[in-house]
């Protein structure tokens, strides 16, 4: 049995965008910290950060690194 391991990354963004972000398939968890406008997503397989990413920036919103 193969076991993904699991990824996560914090990022800045203007905007807090959860649904763009949960939409993207394999992304398992969310954490929105609106005061600092950090955002940290966790995921696995199918997903990537380039995925995550694209979801952001096709809307208008980037990520910067935190």
């Amino acid at each position: 049995m193969r076991v993904d391991q699991i990824e996560s990354k914090t990022f800045q963004v203007l905007n807090m965008i959860r649904t763009e972000v949960e939409g993207v398939s394999g992304v398992v968890y969310v954490d929105i910290n609106k005061p600092s406008q950090l955002v940290t997503v966790e995921w696995n397989t199918p997903a990537t950060w380039d995925m995550i990413m694209d979801a952001l920036t096709d809307i208008d919103y980037a990520p910067t690194e935190a």
